[in-house]
């Protein structure tokens, strides 16, 4: 068994060879720097300008007779929503509400909504009635491009 002093010496030997591989890795990695030369220069790079031609969106919409493997999913269902607004409550606001209660929305009255299909928007309208139902008058078609970007 050691004793008190062996067991001193012998963890100063342990710590002594791990300070020496210390210095044996910066040893290392200082001769690997003087090879490759100064550490701090930086390397010069072949940077050169362009000109890049404006992009314009001139896409069409989609059709079937354009992309024949669109027929595959033409039948496939989507939900629809439309969004009138919306806010934050917090949960007590939320257990108080009842019958009659009024919760403030963040649009203005006659502000256009929000279509969304698999909620993701496509489009904004206003509210129309249908042979006695409501519907949604669409004033503006959020672009392809832009659609296919929110998804992304």
């Amino acid at each position: 068994m050691l004793d008190a002093e062996e067991s001193d010496s012998a963890s100063d030997e342990g710590e002594g060879a791990a300070d020496g591989d210390d210095q044996d890795l910066a040893d290392e990695w200082a001769a690997a720097m003087e090879e490759s030369g100064d550490g701090d220069t930086e390397p010069e790079d072949d940077v050169r300008q362009v000109e890049l031609d404006q992009l314009k969106d001139e896409s069409k919409p989609l059709s079937a007779d354009d992309h024949p493997e669109l027929d595959v999913i033409l039948d496939i269902p989507v939900r629809i929503s439309m969004e009138v607004g919306a806010t934050k409550i917090p949960i007590r606001n939320l257990l108080q509400l009842n019958q009659g209660s009024v919760v403030e929305l963040d649009r203005l009255a006659g502000e256009p909504l929000d279509v969304l299909v698999n909620g993701t928007l496509i489009a904004h309208g206003e509210v129309v009635m249908v042979n006695d139902k409501f519907g949604i008058r669409l004033t503006d078609v959020v672009s392809q491009s832009e659609r296919i970007q929110r998804l992304r």
